[in-house]
């Protein structure tokens, strides 16, 4: 395997995340905005103009990155960037709370981070490279001093689905990294959570 660094993804970087999610900016244009972005402001591609599909989604990832905040971690390997993944503290993600399938039992609760998204472009996938940028969104979710990391995997029965109904990974890859799974509390959604031990 080559050798991967998993990198945040500062304002000097944003070239090149910009540069990974392409022209169609990763999934339809979402430009891995819609955890964060309401309902109202979110631009879906099948609703605006050609031309202006995910401008404002976009625009709206490079505001957060330039002003500093981290949306997430880029997997880099001797050609550059080759991954994404988008982790924060859980309340970065403003669907969630509002999410009738994803929200919460107890949306106050200290420490909580949330993984949403996995991004590869297709000549990428399938090589392992999902599970080394799980490994590093657990790391660096610890170092910034999380105590629970908590993700929305989908439940494929082992077997393979297309990549953007895939997006927030597999129940597979989180039970292989320790993850504890368990249905959501008021949906039939599969939660995962793993305690972050501080070392």
């Amino acid at each position: 395997m080559s050798i991967v660094s998993i990198e945040p993804a500062t304002a000097e970087r944003w070239d090149d995340l910009e540069n990974l999610f392409g022209p169609t900016g990763a999934y339809g244009h979402c430009w891995c905005t819609f955890f964060r972005r309401r309902a109202k402001d979110y631009t879906e591609s099948t609703t605006c103009e050609r031309s202006r599909r995910g401008a404002d989604n976009k625009e709206e990832l490079r505001r957060l990155t330039l002003d500093g905040r981290i949306p997430g971690l880029l997997a880099y390997d001797e050609e550059g960037p080759c991954g994404w993944v988008s982790v924060a503290p859980r309340g970065d993600y403003i669907r969630l709370s509002r999410s009738r399938t994803l929200r919460p039992a107890d949306p106050d609760e200290p420490g909580v981070w949330s993984l949403v998204c996995f991004w590869l472009p297709p000549r990428r996938r399938r090589r392992g490279m999902g599970g080394r940028l799980l490994d590093g969104a657990i790391e660096y979710a610890r170092a910034q001093g999380a105590r629970v990391l908590e993700a929305y995997p989908v439940d494929t029965a082992g077997g393979r689905a297309p990549s953007a109904e895939v997006y927030a990974g597999t129940v597979e890859m989180f039970r292989r990294a320790g993850f504890t799974l368990a249905d959501h509390h008021t949906s039939e959604r599969i939660i995962a959570r793993l305690e972050l031990k501080q070392e």
